[in-house]
């Protein structure tokens, strides 16, 4: 089984049920990152986003404070998806999560079947 990469938050509870499913799926060797303290870089974000196969606004966690207080329901659609990836790299806040990859596919947010879609051993 691939080693897994999980940027996450570790108080936030969306974050530990997906931790909790993907080990009670068997998965084992789990890296964590806490995009709280240490964002992502630009890279490895333009990474996660063209693996994932979704739009970079997929990547925006809308409903939290940092999103609300930039106002970034209003700008988003005026800026380039460089700008969109720096906004992201510049806080880890704004990132929706847990973001999960394997090196081949991405997943951003947990629902218990898309995980069992893409995750299921």
């Amino acid at each position: 089984m691939n080693k897994l990469t999980v940027y996450e938050y570790p108080k936030c509870g969306t974050c530990r049920s997906a931790l909790k499913w993907l080990k009670a799926a068997g998965y084992a060797d789990i890296e964590t990152h806490n995009v709280f303290e240490t964002a992502p870089s630009a890279d490895t974000i333009t990474e996660l986003v063209a693996r994932s196969g979704l739009d970079i606004k997929k990547f925006f966690n809308t409903s939290g404070e940092v999103y609300k207080e930039l106002g970034l329901k209003d700008k988003l659609g005026a800026m380039t998806d460089e700008e969109k990836i720096a906004l992201l790299a510049s806080n880890g806040r704004l990132i929706k999560r847990p973001v999960v990859t394997d090196g081949r596919k991405v997943t951003v947010g947990f629902k218990e079947e898309q995980f069992e879609q893409e995750w299921k051993p």
